[in-house]
């Protein structure tokens, strides 16, 4: 990976205001079979015209045989690649059996290594967003596959910027050309406690992104809808007298007995509601909200809790190319109806 440092020169004002200028349109996407060309050609201008690792050649064009199976995430302006790097899936070889033998590792190298490789950013695009948002995806999407450790080879004038990330060295170094390289670790879930300590950072680099990936740029667990005092309860409903020493505070439960009305009824015919179902269309339901209420029966829509109003509606009004806000923390079905069913781009403030 190359970039630069800001120069002193730059470190007023007006060099932020460029520098968010610059960032404001950076799309994070998978590289295509159509890119292939204009990432070799990239390659060849950074590794062997700029840096020397390896002779130019006639062709301006650079790759190698891992270059069949990587999967390439670019960073684009204005539909132009400005970086990029590349992920190695596990099952095949990786760059750093060129340099090293894989009994100099200390770890196995099974189906859930990953190799992070050719970290590039183009010189006219040379800030920490865009090597931010490269590394970060490079993160997202070996979790997505379910990947457990990652490797690298970091230049040694950057390697600030991978022990950032949560890479740590392994005390190797080798010389590739004119260019030297360290070798770097971690589990990933080591990168994601990391990544954990950082989200101001992280909330920094998604405001600057128009994230194009088909996994989400935040990293949230599943989604929890409540009902955990049932756990205390028992779910088998054997222990039903426990509920009177449980109170439910994470589920929206009546707080209030119901009314001696419905008690009455209810027991007055409760052998008759225990072997018939319920009216499919609610109808009877629906006519006494819209009278008590005063409103059409049309504006009433029954559903069984607003879990399922929020699949229902959410899928009418959102699209994948919607993008939503939403405060942390919330209800967990906002994130995941959002993100993970529709597929919006979801963004939350900064803290």
């Amino acid at each position: 990976m190359h970039i630069d440092r800001p120069r002193s020169a730059d470190s007023g004002a007006d060099y932020f205001r460029e520098r968010h200028r610059r960032v404001a349109a950076i799309t994070i996407a998978f590289a295509s079979d159509s890119d292939r060309v204009e990432l070799y050609a990239a390659r060849h201008e950074v590794y062997a015209v700029e840096l020397g690792q390896h002779p130019p050649n006639s062709a301006g064009s650079l790759s190698d045989p891992l270059d069949n199976y990587n999967v390439y995430i670019k960073a684009t302006v204005a539909d132009r690649i400005v970086g990029f790097v590349s992920v190695t899936p596990p099952g095949r070889k990786y760059s750093v059996d060129k340099y090293f033998t894989r009994e100099d590792f200390p770890f196995s190298f099974d189906a859930t290594l990953y190799e992070v490789r050719l970290l590039t950013v183009l010189p006219s695009h040379r800030h920490r967003a865009v090597a931010g948002l490269l590394m970060y995806a490079a993160l997202r999407w070996i979790e997505s596959q379910g990947g457990s450790r990652i490797v690298a080879i970091g230049r040694q004038e950057v390697l600030s910027l991978y022990r950032k990330a949560g890479l740590r060295s392994l005390g190797r170094k080798v010389k590739s050309g004119a260019v030297t390289y360290e070798l770097l670790t971690a589990t990933v879930s080591e990168i994601r406690q990391q990544a954990e300590h950082l989200q101001h950072y992280l909330h920094w680099l998604e405001s600057h992104a128009q994230w194009r990936l088909d996994i989400p740029f935040q990293h949230r667990p599943a989604c929890s809808h409540g009902g955990a005092f049932f756990d205390a309860i028992g779910n088998d409903f054997r222990h039903l007298e426990r509920s009177r020493e449980i109170i439910s505070a994470d589920v929206l439960d009546a707080w209030f007995p119901p009314s001696p009305l419905v008690i009455s009824a209810v027991g007055e015919h409760l052998a008759f509601l225990l072997r018939t179902s319920p009216p499919t269309d609610c109808a009877g339901l629906i006519e006494a909200i819209a009278r008590t209420r005063n409103i059409p029966a049309d504006c009433v829509v029954p559903a069984a809790g607003s879990s399922e109003l929020i699949f229902l509606a959410f899928r009418e009004w959102l699209t994948h190319k919607s993008r939503v806000l939403i405060l942390d923390p919330s209800y967990g079905e906002y994130f995941h109806v959002t993100e993970r069913i529709v597929g919006c781009r979801v963004v939350t403030p900064q803290a």
